[in-house]
């Protein structure tokens, strides 16, 4: 069982056991992780506490195409609208009218300040707070300058990025307006173009992350960086480097992340047969537990600035352990299905890839369109009742749409997806597949067959735009579907997949905007959406 005052491994395992059997796994995860990566430029438990919590209404719907109309929606109403709208949230959680300061100090008895909403920041904020003690000093006179806690400076930093965002958003065009040397985003692949743009040079500029230190390898801090679940292990393993965006100080934190792998979990703790998961859900919200009695960010915001990761299947359901992170926090995850508690405005879908060398070369790019004989192409297992009903109306019955349930041995899968305009991305037991981004990388237009499915990144790229959705009742309807696309048509989205492709390559080192980078500026959003407030204590 486990010891959660010093969260050892299980101690049903040696500790000689323990040596011989994790440590060379952990070296190999870390070996994987860090050293092979692609060598081409084109690769990649409700705790009690006093608090409050406000939507900001960055987002009235998921996407930052509605941040233009976000202040005329708003100005002349006196309450947000929650995102975290959920009928078993905590009574608790009531959305507070009372605004918090997020501006530089001003005098109570004395004259005001001079500032500039739109101006105002960081470098403003320690300029007022280290007058401060001066000022108390001389308060008889001068009037006195109000204390603010170092959250209220968090806040007053995210205000100032939200009203970037905003102004930004005006713009409504295309084309981003903002210089950058390596990436300029434009096009319709982008719900807002020059908003996102802002947005990422304030992710930037200001994120910060705390990884919580409690824990231990391998089912903390660790996870696999091949297989269908590398997503997991891959971001883990760049959060636990440390390079980029991770700061040791838990007060300048903007976000908190609890770096569990539910993959681990499950390859340790589950035992084969049994009919729960209870042990893997018990070692999660133990987890919640310690770090909530050693740090007090938890209680603060009961998990609002929090977030999980995962790309297993059970992923979604361990969450319901602790009540606050499945219905407060943000859960980063593959398995992004609203029919089973994922929560656009909340909650962040994590792109599925299947990395079977740890590596990408030789996967990204393709035939130029004249050179892709192959109408649409599908080869899966019958997983799920969406893939047997593909398989049903197509599986060698049309010379145009090749679905397959095993390809046969004289065919090379990646040379297929190469050579198809469309590729079938249907879902299998879970919403999720690697699909999707296997036709993004071959260049080949993704053809999304789901129910209740959340496109990753979906708050910035606008999916119409070089994919293509069909609902399952339309499966006997997919050549009929996919011929109708005209040929500038298709040729338009193929440009655009190649344009959003950046977005979703795996480098061995994160490259701006690359898929680490995408992830974490997709937490910031969520971040951006809430505002959380001490309360002090009667």
């Amino acid at each position: 069982m486990w010891s959660f005052k010093k969260l050892q491994l299980p101690s049903f395992l040696s500790s000689n056991l323990a040596l011989l059997v994790f440590i060379p796994l952990i070296l190999l995860s870390i070996t994987a992780c860090t050293l092979i990566g692609p060598q081409s430029s084109s690769s990649f438990v409700s705790f009690s506490s006093s608090w409050k919590w406000k939507s900001v209404g960055i987002f009235d719907s998921y996407s930052l195409r509605s941040l233009s109309s976000y202040e005329e929606q708003h100005e002349a109403s006196s309450s947000f609208t929650s995102p975290f709208n959920n009928n078993s949230f905590h009574e608790n959680l009531v959305v507070q009218e009372e605004s918090i300061p997020h501006q530089p100090p001003q005098k109570e008895g004395g004259e005001e300040i001079e500032r500039d909403e739109s101006n105002e920041g960081e470098e403003e904020i320690d300029k007022d707070i280290s007058n401060e003690g001066e000022e108390h000093g001389n308060n008889a006179t001068k009037g006195v300058l109000k204390m603010y806690s170092k959250l209220e400076r968090l806040e007053a930093i995210l205000a100032k990025s939200r009203s970037s965002i905003r102004e930004a958003a005006r713009n409504g065009s295309m084309i981003s307006n903002h210089h950058d040397p390596d990436y300029v985003p434009q096009g319709p692949m982008y719900h807002n173009a020059n908003a996102f743009h802002r947005s990422y040079l304030e992710m930037e500029k200001n994120f910060k992350v705390y990884v919580y230190e409690e824990g231990e390898p391998p089912i903390f801090h660790n996870g696999p960086c091949r297989s269908i679940y590398s997503t997991e292990g891959r971001f883990i393993h760049e959060m636990e480097r440390g390079s980029l965006y991770r700061t040791k100080n838990p007060d300048e934190a903007l976000v908190y992340f609890l770096p569990f792998s539910v993959v681990v979990m499950v390859q340790y703790l589950f035992v084969p047969g049994a009919h729960d998961m209870h042990a893997i859900g018990r070692t999660v919200a133990d987890y919640v537990k310690v770090i909530s009695e050693r740090h007090s960010f938890w209680n603060r915001s009961r998990g609002a600035d929090h977030f999980m990761l995962s790309c297993h299947d059970w992923g979604p359901h361990l969450t319901s352990y602790v009540p606050h992170l499945f219905n407060t926090s943000i859960r980063v995850l593959c398995n992004a299905n609203t029919s089973e508690g994922f929560n656009p405005l909340k909650d962040v879908s994590l792109p599925e890839i299947n990395l079977k060398t740890g590596d990408i070369k030789g996967l990204i790019g393709g035939p130029s369109p004249s050179r892709r004989s192959i109408l649409a192409f599908f080869a899966g297992g019958l997983h799920g009742n969406i893939r047997h009903h593909l398989l049903e109306q197509w599986k060698g019955k049309d010379e145009d749409v090749l679905v397959y349930d095993k390809l046969p041995n004289d065919k090379s899968y990646e040379t297929m997806l190469k050579n198809s305009r469309f590729c079938l991305c249907p879902s299998g037991y879970e919403v999720a597949s690697p699909r999707i981004v296997e036709a993004i990388y071959a260049e080949c237009i993704p053809v999304l067959i789901s129910d209740s499915y959340v496109p990753p990144f979906s708050d910035v790229l606008n999916w119409n735009a070089f994919s293509v959705t069909i609902g399952v009742k339309d499966i006997p309807n997919i050549k009929k579907i996919l011929i109708s696309i005209s040929q500038s048509q298709y040729l338009r989205m193929h440009r655009r997949v190649k344009q959003v492709q950046r977005h979703f390559v795996i480098n061995g080192s994160p490259k701006r905007f690359d898929l680490f980078h995408m992830i974490v500026h997709s937490i910031w959003l969520r971040r951006l959406n809430i505002r959380v407030q001490e309360l002090e204590l009667t």
